[in-house]
């Protein structure tokens, strides 16, 4: 809380305190601050016409002032007040601050009485939770404005609109159904989001915990193949899970029962890879081909029969998909319809089997058991650069924004700047080849043939001062055999294994009695096999 008798955020927030000001220069009660009748006339005014008054404000602390019009600006000249007045208040020092006269008005007070609840509401919804119940304390009219504007509710969908973690516990905790009603009379009154903000908070510093402590629950899918044992590949989301297997098939599971749904086939060798959206599923595999499903009937819509040898890894967005194969290339397909897919255009440059590609709308990246990480411009096709550090051949990668996160067959996790090439950190620890990884703005999760998932600090990672015995947070020890392939979100990883099984680690659904334990965290989880 600032030193202040109004929250810093209060002020200096409505875009903030001039627009309050402008908002409030309707009001007329406001001995404070001195209104400077100004009388101008034209030269060329008639004798008959009045003189036009312009009244001007005069904003002062005693050691320096600012005038501006109280005449209703153009947005022109209200864009140039508004930074004048900032201009000279962020000037000013904490005690002029202070004593600057409209912060000694209750102008949330005083606004209601104007019939203009609207604006306190507005000017109290920039508050964060802290100054929110500071706020609550000021005076019962404050508490009114907040209780009858709704403002805790607004916070709370303010967060589920701007943080994933936030959305996601809404809608596994069920109190998304009392978010975003037009109507107040649509739900609960203020106090119940009143309550409902430090549960939330509490949730949210449990599952981090969690994360940290390795506390989790597991449950087991048996995906009990026939003959050869394995599973390549995988992806989530809310209701199921697909799965490439090294049989040859595809199989679908509920995400809640854990029942097999579906077994697609089709492909005459392992499946090595898959993506699938709302529509179609794209499969690569070891017989060389790219095969297109339909995700709801299971019905082959296309194969692409281009590669040479194995589809080690695709990719698709927008339009666009890449695919990536052992014969040393990457294709680029123009993916107008699940049966409309025309080849654009093949990139070689690569000296060994190309394991992995992602891109987006700038670059597409590709990484190789040449042990090279290669760069190119998504729009031209063009080469543009090559990431070279690891010391054997690269497993997987996964690239965003600047970042590039990369497993080798040397045991080490590489983290790179995209767009100068450098290599920001070497992360070590896993045993045998990292075989996948993903990360998200606050962990990276790793896999690899030792058995082990690995879960990082992206953060700590990305800070050279950062000492490296901090940034491995915990190491999961579940599967029996080579970890394939994982995926996760802020409250689970979903990893799929040589065992033939996928793991689904679950941080927030963890009993309480394995959140009291403090033993090694592999003897804290649950197990649920199926």
């Amino acid at each position: 809380m600032h030193p202040c008798s109004v929250p810093r955020s209060l002020w200096l927030g409505c875009a903030n305190l001039v627009e309050s000001m402008c908002a409030l220069s309707c009001l007329q009660s406001m001995p404070s601050v001195r209104c400077l009748q100004n009388t101008s006339v034209m030269e060329d005014q008639n004798e008959d016409e009045s003189p036009k008054k312009n009244t001007l404000w005069q904003i002062s602390n005693g050691t320096s002032s600012v005038i501006v019009s109280r005449k209703r600006p153009s947005e022109g000249n209200y864009q140039k007040e508004k930074d004048l007045c900032i201009k000279y208040f962020d000037q000013w020092s904490e005690s002029d601050q202070v004593e600057f006269p409209m912060l000694q008005r209750d102008f949330i007070t005083a606004v209601p009485e104007q019939g203009l609840d609207h604006i306190a509401e507005n000017i109290l919804s920039y508050l964060d939770a802290r100054s929110l119940c500071a706020a609550e304390l000021v005076c019962k009219e404050w508490q009114r404005v907040i209780s009858e504007g709704m403002l805790w509710k607004k916070l709370i969908e303010r967060m589920v609109r701007t943080d994933p973690l936030w959305k996601g516990l809404s809608e596994r905790r069920g109190w998304d159904q009392y978010l975003f009603k037009n109507r107040p009379t649509d739900g609960p009154p203020n106090s119940f989001y009143r309550s409902l903000y430090p549960k939330i908070i509490q949730d949210i510093e449990t599952i981090e915990s969690n994360w940290r402590c390795g506390r989790h629950n597991l449950q087991r899918i048996q995906c009990r193949s026939e003959n050869s044992k394995g599973v390549y590949c995988l992806q989530y989301d809310d209701e199921k899970i697909i799965s490439g297997l090294r049989d040859n098939s595809i199989k679908i599971w509920d995400k809640t029962s854990l029942e097999c749904l579906k077994v697609l086939t089709g492909h005459t060798g392992s499946v090595l890879c898959l993506q699938y959206d709302e529509r179609v599923i794209v499969t690569g595999s070891s017989d060389s081909t790219v095969r297109v499903w339909d995700v709801n009937t299971g019905e082959v819509l296309n194969t692409l029969i281009h590669h040479n040898e194995a589809v080690l890894h695709l990719r698709f967005s927008n339009g666009l998909m890449v695919t990536c194969s052992k014969d040393r290339s990457i294709a680029v397909w123009d993916m107008a319809s699940a049966t409309d897919i025309t080849l654009r255009r093949v990139l070689v440059g690569h000296r060994a089997a190309v394991n992995v590609v992602d891109f987006d709308d700038k670059y597409i990246v590709s990484a190789s058991g040449d042990r090279t990480i290669k760069v190119w411009s998504t729009s031209t096709c063009e080469f543009v650069r090559t990431l070279n550090g690891h010391k054997r051949g690269i497993a997987c990668l996964q690239y965003r924004d600047r970042l590039v996160v990369s497993g080798s067959s040397d045991n080490t996790i590489r983290l790179w700047d995209i767009e100068c090439g450098a290599c920001l950190r070497v992360l070590e620890g896993h045993e045998e080849l990292v075989r996948c990884i993903r990360f998200d703005n606050k962990r990276i999760v790793s896999g690899a043939y030792d058995g082990k998932i690995k879960v990082w600090d992206l953060q700590a990672a990305l800070d050279p001062r950062a000492p490296a015995s901090t940034l491995c947070l915990r190491t999961l020890v579940e599967h029996s055999g080579r970890v394939f392939r994982l995926q996760f979100d802020e409250f689970q990883i979903i990893s799929s294994s040589h065992d033939d099984t996928i793991l689904i680690w679950d941080f927030l659904n963890v009993p309480p009695s394995a959140q009291n334990e403090t033993r090694s965290p592999s003897r804290t989880y649950t197990y649920i096999s199926r």
